[in-house]
């Protein structure tokens, strides 16, 4: 009796009218904004690092770059200090209250990683000793090619298990998205508790999902972090 109760539960909550499709919509949401959201968080991250870097070690400090430097640490201290569903919600009903959800998630997400990308580059930046600057500049080439050149890849190659660990991160935080009314992975399962008014299977799907996606893309985390030990062996 209890197995036949629970796979008509299961019946009425997945099968029942394709409700498993608000999971599967709900998910191809979820990575669409991760994954842009990531783009964005690592461009506005590039940026930040590199005028905070460049203030850091210039000797002369001109007044733009004292003003991008003062704006960058203003940014970061507003995001790092502000919970992101706020950030989502702010965005959704003030800032751009007419724009699309989905593009509006992807660039308040976007906004709020690239806070924490940005310390993750800075970090790697000054991790590449100064020796490589100075022989970039002994070659002849400018500190923007430098840099470009010699110092980020190796700054990236540095920091890349930091920043896929800040992907993996960010696909979790998505899980808010449902407050601003998109229907990601999180919502596609409230979706179906609201229709059945039965909470544990859909919600427990839900986690089973993110669980294995977690544990997929832990995975690949370590076979990056492998890898890159290896070829600093070489």
């Amino acid at each position: 009796m209890n197995e036949r109760t629970l796979m008509s539960r299961l019946y009425d909550d997945f099968i029942y009218q394709n409700r498993y499709l608000y999971l599967v919509k709900g998910l191809g949401n979820t990575v669409v904004i991760t994954v842009f959201a990531l783009l964005i968080g690592v461009l506005i991250g590039v940026f930040i690092a590199l005028v905070r870097v460049n203030y850091q070690q210039s000797k002369k400090k001109g007044l733009l770059l004292r003003l991008a430097n003062l704006a960058c640490g203003l940014y970061l201290t507003v995001i790092r200090g502000t919970p992101m569903v706020v950030q989502l919600m702010i965005m959704y009903f003030v800032i751009w209250a007419s724009g699309a959800p989905i593009m509006i998630a992807i660039l308040s997400f976007g906004l709020n990683s690239g806070a924490y990308v940005a310390e993750v580059i800075r970090s790697g930046i000054q991790s590449v000793d100064r020796g490589q600057t100075e022989a970039g500049r002994s070659l002849g080439l400018s500190a923007g090619r430098t840099m470009r050149v010699i110092i980020l890849p190796q700054a990236f190659k540095n920091v890349a298990p930091a920043i896929f660990n800040e992907f993996i991160v960010l696909l979790k935080e998505t899980s808010v998205a449902g407050y601003v009314g998109i229907q990601d992975l999180t919502k596609g399962g409230d979706i179906i508790r609201s229709i059945t008014y039965d909470a544990f299977p859909p919600l427990i799907a839900v986690a089973i999902v993110y669980l294995v996606i977690v544990i997929c893309l832990t995975q690949v985390l370590h076979v990056i972090e492998g890898r890159l030990a290896k070829s600093d062996l070489r």
